[in-house]
């Protein structure tokens, strides 16, 4: 089913019905068969965020012009919040289709609450513990930065995995499908504090929206993040699983190869560890075909030595320059004398986040950041 026709229905047709009913039974005076009704005949045809606009919509007509009362009432009908497995990752209360019946709450909050930012910001409190604020937060943090701040500040030690969460997404400078944020992305200092706070959360989920968050500044200020690398890393008893956020914060650093990040985890020198019988099969494919990779790793020296191995493939683009892209691979320990195979098979199908091009793509093994030569592969 194509992923456009999927995403519609997580807001179901039924959907204005069921919310004009919470909102009944909060005290709204709203009837539901009406309010259904005012969503329009065409609400069937709409994709997903044109549903949530339209119910935004159709919730500012319905709902009292006074937001902080309106606030109150949209608080008020909203089902039970998410739950969190033993691991901290979400679990729906099954009082909704989907958490994405909540979009239009979002956006309602987000549009028409600027202008009382406690109310609304208490309204975001329970949202993001159903759905997600992460979206609707960031007019208030571009409007009013440092008086949100102060109240994600206090959300940094709520109970809530999903409030502390939000802390930590709704200030992500470059957001995936979200405008970005300048005021942040000019100057992150403004909530390394708030982040610094959450680096141990117990919730596997806030720990991964952190670390997601750093991996924003390697765009613009890579010193900045390698250096508070360096201090959360620092000292002693560190967790792993700070360990773990930071090595994920820093993803995009070590596969550039840079050589501070891969020191931070013991892979800043030059490994003693050599390539042999690499082999790229087979060396003519077509388009939709696959490619093995294939070398074995060995240890020459009298000492057990260990290396971050990654698969890097210069794929052709449209218009005939080669643009390289990683492929994770993995930490290995050999021992004296020791040898390894590596292995990979690289898909050449057409997808929507990669077109193929033809022409020779070149393949390396970087090791610790150096890249030692695979083969090609011509890609027809």
């Amino acid at each position: 089913m194509p992923v456009a026709v999927t995403l519609q229905y997580l807001i179901p047709a039924e959907a204005p019905r069921l919310l004009g009913e919470q909102l009944a039974k909060a005290g709204s005076g709203i009837r539901p068969q009406a309010f259904a009704r005012s969503v329009g005949a065409d609400f069937d045809t709409l994709g997903l965020m044109d549903r949530g606009r339209r119910l935004a919509e159709v919730l500012a007509q319905h709902l009292p012009g006074h937001f902080p009362e309106a606030a109150a009432l949209l608080v008020a009908s909203m089902g039970r919040p998410l739950g969190l497995d033993a691991k901290g990752e979400p679990v729906a209360s099954g009082d909704v289709p989907s958490s994405f019946f909540y979009l239009p709450h979002s956006l309602f909050i987000g549009t028409q609450g600027l202008d009382h930012l406690d109310e609304a910001v208490a309204a975001q409190h329970a949202l993001t513990q159903r759905f997600t604020a992460e979206f609707s937060l960031r007019p208030f943090l571009q409007h009013h930065s440092e008086a949100t701040l102060v109240h994600l500040k206090g959300w940094s030690t709520d109970a809530s995995a999903h409030v502390r969460r939000a802390v930590s997404e709704s200030t992500r400078p470059r957001l995936p499908w979200a405008p970005r944020l300048r005021v942040f992305d000019d100057d992150p200092e403004r909530v390394l504090a708030l982040l610094t706070g959450l680096r141990d959360d117990p919730s596997s989920y806030v720990r991964r929206s952190v670390a997601n968050h750093l991996n924003d500044l390697a765009t613009r200020h890579p010193d900045r993040l390698l250096s508070l690398a360096g201090e959360w890393l620092g000292g002693r008893s560190v967790p792993r699983t700070r360990e773990a956020l930071v090595r994920h914060a820093l993803r995009t650093v070590i596969k550039r190869g840079d050589p501070r990040a891969l020191a931070l985890f013991g892979h800043g020198e030059p490994s003693v560890i050599r390539v042999t019988q690499a082999q790229v099969k087979p060396a003519r494919p077509r388009v939709g075909e696959r490619v093995e990779l294939s070398c074995e790793l060995h240890n020459p020296t009298g000492q057990t030595a260990s290396v971050l191995a990654d698969w890097r493939v210069h794929y052709v683009k449209a218009d005939g320059s080669r643009s390289p892209k990683v492929f994770k691979g993995q930490e290995l320990t050999l021992a004296p004398g020791g040898r390894v195979d590596l292995r990979k098979t690289l898909s050449l199908r057409q997808m929507t986040t990669r077109t193929h091009h033809p022409g020779r793509h070149l393949v390396e093994l970087a090791l610790n950041g150096q890249a030692y030569a695979i083969g090609q592969f011509d890609l027809h």
